[in-house]
């Protein structure tokens, strides 16, 4: 099937507890069926998927509350990718963390350029209506840092190595689906788990 492996149950980290632990949920979350996404918000191919595929499935299988997506962070690209997913948590404090998501990937301008800086930052969080001095406080503070290099280090537990890779799992079965796939990779593995 190329770029997607039935994980089995094989991995012992790789459980629904600690998929889900402590990442905003997208949807129903008690819904059957999970897509959990490891992304970099300067990755080429995770904005990709964010323009064209992530649209889709959520037309078409989130919003009815059969599956529920997360975000969890693999910052490969370095610091500017770590203050991104840093700044995702401080718009969670405000619960806007979906909102703040988007809009990273709506500005995205290519890996490694330059475009994601703290003042970009702060701009979406104007845009998404945070209060800014709490906002600007959690960045200061680097309160999530810690949080978000434990995620990248949970990633690696789990051997994932590239952005962007999904699981998606129900309770007994899991896939793994690596890159930016076409919606049809996706429905594929959607439908073997209904």
């Amino acid at each position: 099937m190329g770029n997607q492996e039935n994980l089995g149950t094989s991995s012992m980290a790789l459980n629904k507890k600690n998929l889900l632990e402590g990442s905003t949920i997208l949807g129903n979350p008690d819904a059957k069926i999970s897509i959990v996404e490891f992304g970099d918000y300067q990755c080429t191919f995770c904005y990709k998927f964010h323009d064209e595929t992530m649209k889709i499935i959520l037309d078409q299988y989130v919003m009815d509350g059969e599956v529920n997506f997360v975000y969890k962070d693999f910052p490969l690209n370095g610091a500017p990718s770590i203050m991104a997913s840093e700044a995702s948590y401080c718009a969670q404090e405000q619960g806007k963390f979906w909102e703040y998501h988007d809009l990273i990937y709506e500005n995205w301008e290519g890996e490694n350029t330059g475009w994601l800086t703290r003042n970009a930052l702060d701009r979406f969080a104007e845009e998404v209506k945070l209060n800014q001095s709490e906002f600007n406080s959690c960045m200061n503070d680097s309160k999530y840092r810690q949080k978000v290099l434990e995620i990248e280090q949970f990633a690696r537990e789990i051997d994932v190595d590239a952005t962007p890779s999904f699981i998606i799992f129900d309770d007994t079965n899991a896939y793994r689906i690596i890159g930016a796939q076409p919606f049809e990779k996706f429905e594929q593995v959607l439908d073997e788990l209904r």
